[in-house]
């Protein structure tokens, strides 16, 4: 049976390298908040580590133990535990009895709320949470219709990830598709080969996003009291037109 493949945060910072140019786009916005920031969805700290090694006072959150539980080994390598705080909770129901200057949703991992009930209370906690003219930046990938149908029930190779030792790590996905609710489940499989190709570990695990389109985020944001005060097709700042891949979104609470 498979697993939550966050239960796997080894194998998860080994091969999940974001979105190209994702860290030092947030990165500097967390640098202008001048002020502190918290990283929604942080597991193993990709994002929120790099913040507090620039001197920013941040705070990650995150639904998974064992992801925390990584993130704080490599801040205590990284020599800022006490430039962060970790906090094990849900994106959907947090309250951290304090605001912050800005809000990232960094990797996608807003399409991890399931429901549009779910969207809008994440999307009311975070406002809760902001600073007057604080901002709430995120980002989600543009489903194309045609990408969609064409990864339905295939089985793919998502990439090979070399390890010190000489062995490596293979990333495969199944993907099944309700185009009615907007989801996409996904059944990851990672195994580990030796220098030789022969499998040493297998493990699957499987999760589920809701894919979302721009103009029904924007519609999410208004209701939620958020203005929309930039967006981005990609991560150096370039137009958001028809042919972006990903939406960038930079939102300020009304």
């Amino acid at each position: 049976m498979a697993v939550n493949m966050y239960q796997w945060a080894d194998y998860y910072d080994i091969t999940q390298r974001g979105v190209n140019g994702d860290i030092p786009f947030y990165l500097e916005m967390a640098k202008e908040s001048k002020g502190e920031v918290l990283d929604l969805a942080c597991g193993t700290g990709r994002i929120t580590i790099p913040v507090a090694q620039a001197g920013v006072t941040v705070t990650g959150l995150d639904l998974s133990a064992e992801m925390l539980e990584k993130a704080s080994q490599k801040a205590v390598e990284a020599g800022v535990s006490d430039q962060l705080t970790l906090v094990h909770g849900d994106m959907r129901k947090f309250d951290l009895q304090k605001k912050f200057d800005l809000v990232m949703i960094p990797f996608r991992s807003f399409l991890h709320l399931l429901y549009i009930q779910d969207q809008m209370k994440a999307l009311g906690c975070v406002r809760q949470h902001l600073q007057p003219g604080g901002k709430l930046v995120m980002n989600v990938f543009v489903p194309k219709i045609e990408h969609l149908y064409e990864e339905s029930e295939k089985m793919s190779l998502r990439g090979m990830f070399p390890l010190e030792s000489g062995e490596q790590v293979a990333m495969w996905d199944y993907t099944l598709y309700d185009h009615f609710q907007q989801l996409s489940e996904v059944t990851r499989t990672y195994e580990r080969l030796s220098p030789e190709g022969v499998v040493q570990e297998k493990i699957v695990g499987r999760f589920t996003l809701r894919y979302i389109f721009p103009a029904e985020l924007h519609h999410l944001l208004r209701l939620n009291g958020f203005k929309v005060v930039q967006r981005f097709g990609s991560f150096d700042k370039a137009s958001f037109d028809q042919k972006s891949s990903e939406l960038i979104i930079v939102a300020e609470a009304v």
